[in-house]
């Protein structure tokens, strides 16, 4: 007798699409009979994110028991590559309009070869837990440095924001996306004081706020009030784990990303030190993709190599390479970068 395979692979995918209709956008999903009420435009990318979240929430499964949705159906999602490998993880792609957006467990392989795609971090999926109002000091206890755990997160939400934001916001209206994203509460509420702004020489530029509200990702907050209040209209960021204490750690890490801490720089070649930082490991030699690079950095990868150069020229990096085959970014850090530099004080 023939025994049943053990294990039966289990579909992951969820899709929506938002459709124009009297009265507004409607979401549909083709995995819910019911069909939800018209949605304002300046909701409805967050109404999206967060309805494939509630999914992904609801339908957990074990680690060894998730496959490669693209593989199952002959990796049709992407252009050809070296084929499948790494960890499943999830995936999130958008078209180009963002009126229709997947979230599918893939393999990394498959998820750095698809366009508009990014990986859905766990620390976005977590059950839903009430914070504080306020975003708690770092700890101190201990002589507490910042480290791995930060990069990692900053890692996760730098990753996220690469598609949940309009592909060529700039790096300022990025970098405050990152810290309003790893500092609000579970109501999607911010304060951010007179002095992290003038830290990040952001203080008086109306600018990135107003390229953020365009985008439907915030509401614009009011530049009188001190210290500046704001709220989140992306529903996905509300519900992260861990804590605020730690995403808090990871904001203020992102301030001073060490080993590449460039205050004075400006904001492209402070974002692209950051993202750098969030991709550093232990090796002498570090890489990503050059396309990962450039979706995170917001540039083309043309404008992505001209700021590794300018980096090159600072000392920040000793050199880079790319390589055109693999489409791999390998960089060396600066002798004096190699060392993770004393904790800064937290801007208040």
């Amino acid at each position: 007798m023939r025994l049943a395979d053990a294990h039966v692979a289990v579909r992951r995918i969820w899709t929506v699409e938002l459709r124009a209709q009297a009265g507004g956008l409607t979401l549909v999903c083709p995995s819910c009979t019911s069909h939800a009420s018209p949605l304002k435009a300046s909701s409805a990318r967050s109404a999206a994110l967060a309805h494939l979240a509630c999914h992904a929430r609801a339908e957990v499964l074990p680690a060894y028991l998730r496959s490669c949705q693209c593989r199952t159906r002959g990796c049709v999602w992407h252009p050809r590559h070296r084929g499948c490998a790494g960890p499943v993880l999830l995936a999130l792609t958008r078209d180009r309009c963002g009126r229709s957006w997947r979230l599918a467990d893939t393999c990394s392989a498959c998820a750095s070869a698809t366009g508009n795609t990014a990986v859905v971090p766990d620390t976005l999926l977590g059950p839903s837990r009430r914070h504080p109002a306020t975003c708690p000091p770092p700890s101190t206890h201990g002589g507490l440095r910042l480290g791995l755990k930060e990069r990692v997160r900053v890692r996760e939400m730098l990753t996220y924001l690469g598609t949940a934001l309009p592909r060529f916001t700039s790096p300022a209206a990025r970098l405050l996306a990152l810290q309003c994203a790893l500092r609000a509460d579970a109501r999607g509420h911010v304060r951010l004081r007179a002095g992290l702004l003038r830290g990040m020489r952001l203080r008086g530029h109306r600018e990135p706020w107003q390229e953020l509200a365009h985008a439907d990702w915030l509401e614009l907050p009011d530049f009188k009030s001190v210290p500046m209040r704001l709220r989140l209209l992306d529903a996905a960021v509300l519900e992260q784990v861990p804590g605020r204490r730690a995403r808090c750690r990871a904001a203020h890490w992102a301030l001073y990303p060490a080993p590449l801490p460039l205050l004075a720089a400006p904001p492209a070649l402070r974002l692209t030190a950051l993202v750098l930082a969030a991709h550093t490991s232990a090796q002498a030699e570090h890489t990503t993709d050059m396309d990962i690079l450039a979706r995170l950095c917001g540039h083309s990868p043309q404008q992505t190599a001209e700021l590794l150069d300018r980096l090159v020229a600072m000392h920040a990096l000793t050199a880079w390479h790319h390589s055109r085959d693999t489409d791999e970014v390998f960089w060396q850090l600066s002798p004096c970068h190699t060392r993770v530099p004393p904790l800064a004080r937290p801007q208040r």
